[in-house]
């Protein structure tokens, strides 16, 4: 085995409960790399944790990279020298996310998750904008040449604010949305054509859009088209009834985030492209799915309730077995049990950067071209190349003329958006929120309401021009 690849890697929101350990985790797996991982947090002792946590992790069977991992108080300090720069923080406290998808409510709004468009999105991304510029002006100054890989959301936007300030950054938003639907078509393969089920890797989308609005033209496994494939399925087998039992079910459960892939296959159906994203983001970038809360449900799809994201919400009292432990439920804790890679790609896009295995997958970064009727410069998310210190977009095939104009309408709001946030200015913000089409039925005085109430609940997080 050839000498790991040594690295360092700055983590901003490095204190994260969830995406740090998921980092951390696949790192301490990955007997390719090693090196010092800096985590940075606005809350120390939160990555003080994550590198205790670190310490644990190093001493369990599965771990084979001994990466060194320690907490910094000063951002300067994690990120000066460091190759690669992870980025994912919750912008402002939870409870400004439920206010995103409870002020929105009050108003006829519906959101299902309420972070990437309509009004709770372009809430959450007024308060990131500002926080990313910030960051990449630290990162400019302190590692010029590192890859950056974002993973919050508004990951679109997140990744625009970057290049905004900072043109000669190099930054990519990395999301798992696509991997769900090449899965499911992995799935299909096994089923269909009798054989073993394939990683999903081995499924070849051609994927073009933005983030959590990408559609795939194409399809297929070791040369052979999907899509043939896709269409019996959908013809013959698959259950288009009415499925707002299940979404009952589901709600009942605590279980917000399933679905059927509905969304994804009624795209299809309809405009000639798959849905590449979960259907619960789907659903937010057009105004009929969500037109009520029955044919919401009736596409097996339910909200994500505000009581969820703050750890509040609870099951039913009379719900069958609401107060019983699942006798099946692993309560061991994490490093007890034998370690899972996460599935995410953020390893392995270091690795292929730093000079190690190559990797083709699906990143947001800036439009060269790859999608030619996409102004220059956009963030749009397409498949691309990445080999050592170098990514190289692929040109996506052209979308069906309908889809194109949807995309082209959530480019415009998110150009309105980013703008808004730049300048800080709440005209520009207004005029996002008239052109989102999950506010098209409000007339002017209440989407002035609207924004109104966002703006004043986000004060702590908004920078003073917007007041």
């Amino acid at each position: 085995m050839k000498n790991p690849i040594s690295v360092k890697i700055a983590y901003i929101g490095g204190g994260s409960r969830y995406w740090a350990k998921m980092v951390l985790t696949d790192l301490a797996m990955e007997a390719g790399l090693t090196g010092e991982l800096a985590l940075y947090d606005i809350d120390y002792e939160a990555a003080a944790q994550n590198e205790r946590f670190s310490e644990e992790l190093a001493k369990h069977p599965d771990a084979l990279s001994p990466f060194q991992v320690r907490a910094h108080k000063k951002l300067a300090d994690a990120l000066r020298g460091a190759d690669f720069v992870f980025m994912s923080i919750l912008p402002g406290r939870m409870q400004l996310m439920a206010h995103d998808l409870d002020i929105p409510a009050a108003f006829g709004i519906r959101q299902t998750v309420g972070d990437t468009t309509g009004p709770g999105g372009i809430s959450r991304a007024l308060r990131t904008i500002p926080t990313y510029t910030a960051y990449a002006e630290h990162i400019m100054e302190h590692c010029p040449q590192a890859w950056v890989i974002n993973y919050t959301n508004p990951m679109t936007l997140c990744t625009a604010a970057l290049y905004a300030v900072a043109p000669k950054i190099k930054a990519i938003g990395c999301c798992h949305e696509v991997f769900g639907t090449q899965s499911k078509l992995a799935g299909l393969v096994h089923r269909k054509m009798g054989v073993p089920e394939p990683h999903r890797s081995e499924i070849k989308l051609d994927v073009s859009g933005v983030n959590h609005f990408t559609f795939a033209t194409r399809a297929s496994w070791k040369g052979e088209n999907l899509f043939p494939l896709l269409d019996t399925y959908l013809s013959d087998e698959y259950d288009w009834s009415d499925q707002s039992a299940g979404a009952a079910e589901q709600i009942a459960e605590g279980k917000f985030f399933g679905s059927r892939s509905m969304v994804a296959y009624d795209f299809y159906r309809r405009f000639g492209a798959l849905g590449a994203a979960g259907d619960r983001h789907l659903v937010e970038f057009v105004p009929w799915y969500l037109s009520s809360i029955e044919t919401l449900h009736r596409h097996g799809v339910v909200e994500t309730p505000s009581s969820f994201r703050l750890g509040t919400w609870q099951a039913p009292a009379n719900r069958p077995g609401a107060a019983e432990d699942k006798a099946d439920e692993d309560k061991r804790p994490l490093l007890e049990k034998p370690l899972q890679h996460s599935g995410e790609e953020g390893v392995a896009q270091v690795m292929a950067l730093a000079g190690g295995q190559p990797l083709d997958t699906n990143v947001n970064m800036p439009n060269l071209g790859q999608m030619p009727r996409i102004a220059p410069g956009v963030i749009v998310e397409t498949n691309a190349q990445i080999r050592a210190n170098e990514i190289t977009p692929v040109v996506a095939t052209p979308l069906p003329e309908a889809l194109q104009s949807l995309v082209q309408r959530v480019v415009d709001v998110q150009s309105l958006t980013l703008q808004a946030g730049l300048r800080q200015d709440p005209q520009l913000a207004l005029q996002a929120l008239q052109l989102d089409p999950l506010c098209g039925h409000l007339p002017l005085q209440r989407l002035e309401e609207l924004l109104h109430q966002l703006l004043n609940t986000n004060r702590e997080a908004l920078p003073d021009g917007f007041f």
